[in-house]
């Protein structure tokens, strides 16, 4: 176990942390620009543009793998680099991240542009600005920087965990609740990148602007802490029923079925508004809000699908301790709220449309329940 002092003196940034981070971001975005991939044109924003992302994230992630298995294979590099300097690392994107938003916040705001990307919006508080960001969708050397930083986080998110399992595995100590974590996430990640193209038509990337709150959430928040199941599993061995283990599975199905069903089925809508909604004509209010299917039965029922999701990465771990329930708990804080956001939004933007359809789908996340 470290002490106090062993936890900050790993924390400290490192130069061969700051090489693994700049080496795999510079992958992600020479992968990025010349991998094949399906072009798919984003939502048409406030001055009738719309940008057109390349979903290739797939195939960066698997030469990733390829590259990376062959470097272990020939010893250019041990399986557990990643989670060996996980504190380095750590600090080190911090740092990057922090650098990264007050470059976005200063160009964006002597940005001249008056395109809805790249049109500084500034709220009169340099705080709020440079937290939530001051332009929709900066880019840098031709990388829309937004799409690029959500891709480093979920991809680098899956890395740490296979760091972590090869570290579980040469310790001997791989069990049930290993593989069934490593497992959940792993289908999770594999399951977005399949799906990537989906992420298009998400609240983050059509309204958030890109600040602090994206670039930390997705470089930082996102790799750093839904890992901590997995480094709880390194020093603490947990031995899973099979009852619960069946369980576990069945919560982990019915928030993948939830959370990727829902997704789907308002990515299509926004394709093609009369694409069929679970094999019936798709039933929607003053013509642009979906109250069939998933979207019939909550207002946010993606939510209900990522919470249960999230509670299935962490109960591999027993009951033992709170820690490796951290996302879960942030998560229901952060949906909540957010959830909160897209009410008051969606009522200032559709008005008596949004208040019939609260009449038609009273729930917002769980049924019955909120």
């Amino acid at each position: 176990m470290m002490d106090a002092a062993d936890v900050l003196a790993a924390l400290a940034p490192s130069r061969s942390a700051a090489v693994v981070l700049a080496s795999y971001l510079a992958y992600l975005a020479a992968a990025g620009a010349v991998l094949p991939g399906k072009l798919v044109a984003g939502a048409v924003l406030p001055d009738s543009s719309r940008l057109h992302y390349r979903c290739n994230g797939l195939l960066s992630l698997l030469l990733l793998l390829g590259l990376s298995s062959l470097g272990v294979y020939m010893d250019w590099m041990t399986p557990t680099v990643v989670a060996d300097r996980g504190l380095e690392l750590l600090s080190t994107t911090f740092i990057f991240s922090v650098i990264v938003t007050f470059l976005l916040y200063y160009i964006g705001l002597r940005s001249r542009h008056q395109s809805s990307s790249l049109k500084p919006h500034t709220t009169g508080s340099s705080i709020q600005d440079w937290w939530f960001g001051v332009q929709l969708n900066p880019h840098f050397m031709g990388v829309d920087l937004k799409f690029f930083f959500i891709r480093a986080g979920m991809m680098a998110w899956l890395f740490i965990n296979l760091s972590l399992f090869a570290k579980s595995y040469l310790a001997g100590s791989v069990n049930r609740a290993v593989i069934l974590y490593q497992f959940f996430c792993g289908w999770y990640i594999i399951d977005y990148f399949i799906h990537e193209e989906f992420m298009t038509s998400t609240w983050d990337i059509i309204a958030e602007r890109l600040g602090f709150m994206l670039v930390f959430g997705d470089l930082v928040f996102i790799p750093f802490t839904f890992t901590i199941q997995g480094w709880w599993l390194l020093g603490n061995k947990v031995e899973l029923p099979l009852l619960a283990s069946v369980a576990n599975c069945f919560i982990f199905l019915v928030g993948y079925l939830v959370f990727r069903g829902a997704n789907k089925q308002k990515h299509l809508f926004k394709k093609d508004p009369k694409a069929p909604i679970w094999g019936k004509p798709p039933k929607v209010v003053g013509g642009k809000l979906l109250v069939s299917g998933y979207w019939g039965i909550a207002r946010h029922c993606n939510y209900l699908g990522d919470l249960l999701l999230a509670l299935s990465f962490s109960l591999p771990c027993g009951a033992s301790s709170v820690i490796p329930y951290f996302y879960p708990t942030y998560l229901l804080i952060l949906l909540i709220w957010r959830e909160r956001r897209d009410e008051a939004r969606c009522a200032e933007k559709y008005k008596d449309i949004w208040a019939e359809y609260c009449k038609l789908v009273p729930w917002r996340i769980l049924p019955y329940v909120y």
